[in-house]
């Protein structure tokens, strides 16, 4: 019972004296980690522990000089820290929450220790959606960063231009990732909840995260609590060619449509923000942004892809609306240039192109290889997909799957990560997936370990060819593997 009433009993407010020593379990979590630099940066003592250690976030924590203890073990409480951050990967089972629960610790979630620590009374930009929130995100700091605001930001991504996934904000600004995933075992609403938003970008709408949402409407459940969140004079700019979106902004109109606040659109044929002649160039794509009452605007950027011609919208819509002006914000969109993991070239051994991309639900997975195969129309691309993330290795989307990595010309899969925490009848099946890409005639390989891709890919692959791995987490070294293997 005591174990219970400490369960519900985070500590409401954070009180840290200079030098205090912070505590994290769950280190090497992408927001976790950016957490983490932040807090150093601003003088604390931190530590961390976290198990199936892998880049680039525990390359980010060695290089700020934050060592990550192996495993959630008891003795990681000792010496006695006087905050306990406690990461959404962490359960109450886990001997070090044990002692945490046991102890008189003081101990809260990531977002509210963000929320209080780090955002505060700042203008907070909050970029949130079912897909393309960490490049929107990344860009919008930079771009904001290039309009002289100086702002902070915390990204699950690491913006090339940054080399590092946050920053101690110098002035009144703050931009955000707004995870829908929960926030901690001892606080089960989303993450951006906390993250006291005055503007809001929100991309796309899907069902993901199998494993705590049960179905389309609890996601939209939690995207209606955000909406719920944008204060007086806040901006919220929307998808507009997205149907879940409308939904929920029909739901919320007369909120919106009060105090001051404003709803912005975007789309690449409907919205106030629309992109026309979008055309592809050598070291990205270009495209001319329309809306009333203004002449069109071009706009370069160096990333590729429809969905990042939407992202690029969207910011582009936010900071003109706040008053920005029209040539810096395409100026700075121009010099950005991506993320870490997101169709990030990673080697050409013996002139075969790797590419690493964080891609691992199925609209993403399909517009990542769609938007590759378009870029290298001359080359054969094996697409390279691992069942890693909790929905990814559910049964839930295996259909879905199917259709993603059809368009595919080549298909190489593992056998999903670890499926032991899954009931039988709901784990996804590579087995099937081979079955129906085989029937639609794409020459799909099943292979029982990383070493096996490796194995058939060096067979397979010849110079000119394009290697396109997808991933959201280490994926058993095969980066390193392959450019051994084929170099």
């Amino acid at each position: 019972m005591a174990q219970e009433q400490k369960l519900r009993t985070p500590v409401k407010s954070i009180d840290l004296k200079p030098g205090a020593h912070v505590h994290m379990m769950g280190i090497c979590g992408t927001a976790m980690a950016s957490l983490a630099g932040l807090l150093k940066d601003r003088g604390f003592k931190v530590t961390g522990s976290d198990q199936n250690v892998y880049p680039p976030m525990s390359t980010q924590l060695e290089k700020i000089g934050i060592k990550i203890m192996e495993g959630y073990k008891r003795e990681n409480l000792n010496p006695r820290p006087d905050l306990v951050i406690v990461g959404n990967v962490i359960t109450r089972s886990y001997d070090e929450a044990q002692a945490l629960l046991e102890s008189d610790i003081p101990f809260t979630s990531l977002p509210s220790a963000m929320g209080e620590l780090v955002i505060a009374n700042r203008h907070s930009i909050v970029v949130a959606g079912t897909h393309g929130k960490t490049t929107t995100t990344s860009l919008n700091a930079w771009v904001t960063d290039q309009l002289g605001l100086k702002p902070g930001f915390m990204i699950g991504g690491i913006p090339k231009n940054f080399d590092l996934s946050y920053r101690v904000p110098q002035g009144d600004w703050f931009v955000i990732e707004g995870d829908e995933y929960d926030t901690a075992f001892f606080d089960k609403v989303p993450k951006f909840i906390h993250y006291r938003p005055k503007s809001v970008i929100l991309t796309s709408v899907e069902f993901d995260h199998a494993d705590i949402y049960r179905d389309l409407e609890h996601v939209k459940e939690s995207f209606l609590m955000l909406l719920k969140l944008l204060p007086e004079k806040g901006v919220l700019v929307t998808n507009a060619e997205d149907e879940n979106i409308a939904d929920l902004l029909q739901r919320e109109k007369s909120h919106l449509a009060s105090g001051g606040r404003k709803v912005v659109t975007f789309g690449l044929n409907r919205g106030d923000y629309t992109a026309k002649n979008v055309r592809p160039t050598e070291s990205g794509v270009e495209f001319e942004i329309h809306r009333a009452g203004r002449p069109p605007h071009k706009v370069r950027t160096q990333l590729i892809g429809e969905y990042n011609v939407k992202n690029a919208l969207s910011c582009f819509a936010l900071l003109e609306t706040l008053g920005f002006e029209a040539n810096q914000i395409a100026s700075a969109i121009e010099s950005f240039r991506g993320v870490k993991r997101r169709q990030e070239i990673i080697g050409r051994p013996n002139d075969i192109t790797i590419i690493e991309d964080f891609a691992h639900h199925p609209t993403a997975v399909k517009q990542t290889i769609e938007t590759v195969q378009a870029r290298y129309p001359r080359s054969r691309v094996f697409s390279v997909f691992e069942p890693r993330s909790a929905t990814s290795r559910r049964s839930v989307f295996q259909n879905e799957y199917a259709e993603a990595l059809g368009v595919g010309h080549a298909v190489l899969l593992p056998r999903p990560f670890n499926q032991t925490s899954i009931p039988e009848d709901q784990r996804f099946s590579s087995e099937k997936l081979m079955s129906e890409l085989k029937n639609k005639g794409v020459d799909a390989n099943l292979c029982e370990s990383v070493d096996g891709i490796v194995s058939t890919l060096k067979a397979k692959a010849k110079p000119g060819d394009v290697i396109l791995i997808m991933s959201n987490g280490g994926f058993g070294g095969i980066y390193e593997k392959l450019l051994t293997q084929l170099g």
